[in-house]
């Protein structure tokens, strides 16, 4: 197979195609276009060279052009299944998760021994909360690859999510002590958040990230996992210069531009100033609690606690309300938000079904279920449009806090996490936003605010079950003994009892000032 898709390519061009998939491998998008920039102009419409390109455009975050070129490759190659594995992993970059699956499982059903096919199935269905589907695909990776290693962290990541912390370290040392290379393995370990790493532990991190076996997926995590490792020693300066590395690296691969991004939330809240007319089903969504964030600011805790709840489900994470909006832009043709003006409310209520009928199995044990995508506060507009009745949440921590730790965590697609100006900016963008959709929905919006609720755990939780509409219950004040998968980095610290010691901004010092003066705070002052 792989000689053929070489086919009608000179043994130099031949050469560059492979040279250029191994700097794709190694994350290097721009050495990988320097390399495919000739053959993209001598064979335009060769499918391996268009495969390769979306490879780029991937890497870049140009999610739309990589599907373009991808779709031109496989209109020549419709039976390979490595084109519909590249498909696959670019529709789930860019989000169309239910796409990405439906291409990855036809990848399988062309090649069944194909692990890495599998393995990019199971991310996508974990992605999706499909979690007994996602392991049934990874085991049969691991099963044909004993030895393919991202299928085994992944599973570990599992059994972390399932609780079994002790179990997930095992595994985890066991990828390290026969890869110790494996970056994400070292990450996983590191984001037990209560284990503790040894000296020991530092030494092999830092003499795995110089074996030429680890690329750049690996740097990144094992640095991040280094910087946790320097930090459970008090090495706060050393920590601060592991993590601005392991970001460097990353913004080799991909870069943020917090302007355009900051011209796209000014074009949503636009779009839904004022209000639109909303679905004229003004029950819709009574039985939705959404809960919004930046990552790392608590959201995680409050499902937890709301899952503590007999009336409640928690299901997490749920890509529902953008794959609802995505299925409307491709049906108009036109990205979201430019469409809404075109909206009546008879459409917003065909989009509230459309999402009530994707997450109706998350009504089947309990009547109300939250949905914690924290990216959902920029859909807030659409979903008070669909869901009139709907709950939104919004978890604020203090900024920070809220950034440093962003910046401490391995956050995939992330982007604007790598610096403290990119940081800083999406906090901003986060903030006016929430205050913008506070004031046009005062009445379905609860800020709950990290810092009270450990200060005043009870007073600050029954406020959120009034608003909820919930009974109080005990359970609630007891949320770390809830029994139920938690898939977020926040897994053991939601079974722990509330802590006041969770701020560590103040541990840094002065380390963090340029932190600080990115967000318009005052230097540290002791």
């Amino acid at each position: 197979m792989v000689v053929s898709r070489l086919h009608g390519l000179s043994m130099d061009a031949a050469q560059q195609v492979m040279a250029t998939a191994q700097a794709i491998e190694t994350g290097g998008s721009d050495l990988a276009m320097a390399r495919l920039a000739p053959l993209l102009a001598s064979h335009p419409n060769h499918p391996e060279i268009l495969r390769l390109h979306a490879g780029i455009l991937n890497l870049r975050g140009d999610f739309s052009g990589a599907v373009a070129s991808m779709r031109r490759a496989l209109a020549q190659r419709p039976d390979d299944p490595l084109y519909y594995n590249t498909l696959g992993t670019i529709l789930g970059q860019a989000g169309e998760f239910d796409a990405a699956i439906d291409a990855l499982r036809h990848a399988c059903g062309l090649q069944p021994d194909l692990a890495i096919a599998w393995f990019n199935l199971g991310v996508m269905l974990t992605r999706c909360m499909r979690r007994s589907e996602a392991t049934t695909a990874l085991r049969r990776a691991t099963d044909l690859d004993p030895h393919y290693m991202p299928a085994r962290i992944l599973l570990g990541d599992m059994l972390r999510t399932e609780s079994h912390f002790e179990q997930a370290a095992v595994e985890y040392r066991k990828i390290t002590a026969e890869q110790p290379w494996s970056g994400m393995a070292w990450w996983g370990l590191a984001d037990l958040k209560t284990m503790r790493f040894s000296l020991g532990d530092i030494e092999q991190m830092r003499h795995a990230m110089r074996d030429s076996r680890a690329n750049d997926s690996d740097t990144i995590a094992m640095g991040l996992a280094l910087a946790k490792a320097l930090d459970d020693h008090g090495r706060y300066a050393e920590s601060l210069v592991a993590l601005r590395q392991a970001h460097a690296n990353a913004r080799r691969r991909r870069t943020w531009d917090a302007q355009a991004f900051s011209d796209g939330i000014s074009m949503i809240l636009d779009a839904f100033t004022p209000s639109p007319p909303p679905s004229p089903d003004s029950a819709a969504g009574h039985n939705v609690i959404f809960i919004v964030s930046l990552p790392r600011s608590g959201s995680t805790l409050i499902e937890q606690i709301l899952a503590s709840h007999s009336s409640v489900e928690g299901p997490g994470e749920l890509p529902d309300i953008p794959a609802v909006l995505t299925e409307e832009s491709h049906r108009r043709g036109s990205p979201y938000p430019v469409w809404t003006s075109q909206m009546q409310p008879g459409d917003w209520k065909r989009l509230g079904e459309r999402y009530l009928q994707r997450t109706s199995l998350w009504r089947q044990r309990r009547p109300i279920f939250t949905d914690k995508l924290p990216a959902n506060w920029y859909y807030i507009g659409a979903i008070r449009a669909m869901l009139p009745a709907a709950k939104i949440i919004c978890c604020r921590r203090d900024p920070l806090e809220t950034c440093f730790s962003c910046y401490r965590q391995h956050l995939d697609n992330n982007e604007y996490a790598r610096t403290f100006e990119g940081l800083a900016a999406y906090w901003r963008d986060f903030d006016r936003s929430i205050r913008h959709w506070h004031s046009l929905h005062p009445a379905h919006i609860h800020e709950l605010i990290y810092e009270d609720l450990i200060a005043e755990p009870e007073k600050a939780i029954r406020a959120l079950l009034d608003f909820c509409s919930l009974r109080f219950e005990e359970n609630c004040l007891h949320f770390h003994e809830t029994q139920r998968d938690v898939s977020t980095p926040s897994a053991m610290q939601v079974r722990q009892p509330l802590r006041s010691d969770t701020a560590r901004a103040v541990r840094y010092g002065s380390l963090l000032d340029p932190l600080r003066a990115a967000l318009g705070l005052r230097p540290f002052s002791g």
